[in-house]
């Protein structure tokens, strides 16, 4: 994982950076339950969650768009100590990731 001030993020309408994480996770009930809990419980903003299923089913990646800059070496960290994560990289195109879905959502 990049440092914070190494991320390249594109900015959105609100002027603050758009971060998307990606995840790569153990496929099985209540894994994103734990993810979305660790966000709650310290307070994080999560703005977006994408998932799917990968390796055969055995893994799922996702994607988290975040826009917690001043945080976000402490959300990796605290990522990358639930059992169930096995990867946390910034997805650089994210920003594109999200917009593409919402234009199919809205169409």
């Amino acid at each position: 994982m990049k440092n914070t001030s190494d991320l390249i993020a594109e900015t959105n309408h609100w002027n603050y950076r758009i971060i998307v994480l990606e995840l790569t996770v153990n496929n099985h009930p209540g894994v994103m339950s734990h993810i979305c809990g660790l966000f709650s419980r310290r307070a994080y903003n999560l703005e977006k969650i994408l998932c799917f299923p990968d390796k055969g089913g055995q893994l799922s990646r996702m994607w988290l768009q975040v826009n917690e800059e001043e945080k976000l070496d402490q959300i990796v960290k605290q990522l990358q100590k639930l059992d169930d994560v096995r990867d946390v990289s910034y997805y650089p195109k994210g920003a594109e990731l999200f917009v593409g879905i919402e234009k199919v959502l809205h169409a």
